[in-house]
């Protein structure tokens, strides 16, 4: 989620709730749709801010990482053989190594120190230098490269080691949804904006109740790994309180009443509640981007938007309860905001169009949610910059 304040989110009462409805113009400031029912402002420098931001986190992958340290090195060579000064700057020829052994481990390390030290032997064929100076070079060179080999090799184990626990740490807060409960069939997909991480601040959970199957969806503010314990702190007050409470709307701010009390001035999650009966389901929003409905026979997508806004939790909602109806066929897709807030190359946001519903309308669920990732990802072309969680479900008799 991205990282709105609390004004931001107050504001989204006023605007429309579909997202991008407006657009910021370059060079002004102003209050722009990020989410279904939010708002936050921000700083509009058009087109130009989106490729900065573009570039800045194209520079952090691994690859282009690679590339510019390995060009870096080649142009410290270039200068210190036409320069008078080649022992000094083909000193820095390790630089390439300590570079790389940032994202890459100890192969790709030691691959780079062999680079290191051929563009020592090159600068020393090149200035035609012997003696003290050569063993100077490539001494600082090969010291270098052993720190950065090193240095990769304990930062490969320790990051596998961290992650193998956090894995385990994950699956134990948000345990994976079952294929069918309640009369109810589930396929769901789930994606960290987080290198290394299963889960991010997105949530999710089932449970099957008195009341019938009651599920939850939702997204806390921030990402990645530091939004994971608050994500516990959500699924933990909605088992606990999904037993005792048969109003779906009052279960809303039992769970608000609750979270709020270790929540920060800026802090809220938005979620959505559903629960299942024959034919219908009762969905709760607060905040959340609303779910669509993919009617059987019928084209395009139904956006089940709430007739009013209503906050997140953290900022006393008061949510109204809306009855769905479920036909035959029909289905219920939930998100979060990765999926409509990704931006493609072009600056664009993914429409949940006819290529969307068609995708929906896979015969079998878990196809259907493969054929939504491939269109977000074939939208995206590059990594994603925010969590992604879809949930698909469907009344078994009807699958």
């Amino acid at each position: 989620m991205r990282e709105l304040s609390i004004a931001g989110v107050q504001e989204g009462a006023h605007h429309s709730a579909r997202c991008g409805a407006q657009r910021t113009s370059p060079g002004k400031r102003c209050i722009v749709p990020v989410c279904w029912c939010f708002t936050a402002q921000v700083a509009g420098t058009g087109r130009m801010g989106v490729l900065l931001r573009r570039a800045i986190r194209a520079a952090g992958r691994p690859p282009v990482w690679l590339g510019m340290a390995l060009v870096f090195d080649a142009a410290i060579a270039v200068v210190a053989v036409s320069s008078r000064r080649s022992i000094e700057l083909s000193g820095l020829l390790g630089v390439a190594p300590l570079l790389i052994c940032a994202r890459y481990g100890g192969r790709m390390t030691s691959l780079a120190v062999c680079y290191a030290l051929a563009l020592c032997a090159v600068v020393t064929m090149v200035t035609n230098t012997s003696g003290t100076e050569t063993s100077w070079r490539f001494g600082i060179a090969a010291a270098a490269g052993t720190l950065a080999v090193l240095v990769a090799v304990i930062r490969a184990r320790r990051e596998r080691a961290l992650i193998s626990i956090s894995e385990k740490v994950q699956r134990a807060i948000l345990r994976p949804l079952p294929a069918e409960l309640g009369g109810i069939s589930f396929a769901c997909h789930y994606q960290s904006a987080t290198t290394g991480a299963m889960v991010g601040g997105d949530l999710y959970d089932v449970t099957m109740t008195q009341f019938g199957p009651r599920f939850i969806i939702g997204d806390v503010k921030g990402k990645g790994l530091d939004a994971v314990g608050r994500c516990a702190s959500v699924l933990a007050v909605f088992r606990d309180l999904a037993f005792a409470e048969a109003d779906l709307a009052r279960l809303a701010e039992q769970m608000d009443a609750r979270l709020s009390e270790d929540m920060e001035t800026e802090d809220f999650v938005t979620v959505i509640l559903a629960e299942f009966g024959p034919g219908e389901a009762r969905i709760v929003n607060c905040g959340h981007p609303p779910p669509v409905r993919v009617t059987s026979g019928a084209p395009g997508l139904d956006v089940l938007a709430p007739e009013n806004y209503v906050p997140p939790l953290g900022l006393q909602p008061h949510p109204v309860r809306k009855d769905i109806t479920l036909k035959p066929g029909d289905r219920l897709l939930f998100y979060t905001d990765g999926l409509v807030e990704t931006r493609n190359r072009a600056g664009r946001f993914l429409d949940l169009d006819q290529h969307v519903a068609t995708a929906l309308a896979a015969p079998d669920l878990n196809a259907a949610i493969r054929s939504t990732v491939r269109l977000l990802l074939d939208h995206v072309g590059t990594g994603l910059a925010d969590d992604v969680l879809l949930v698909l479900c469907q009344p078994i008799d009807c699958v």
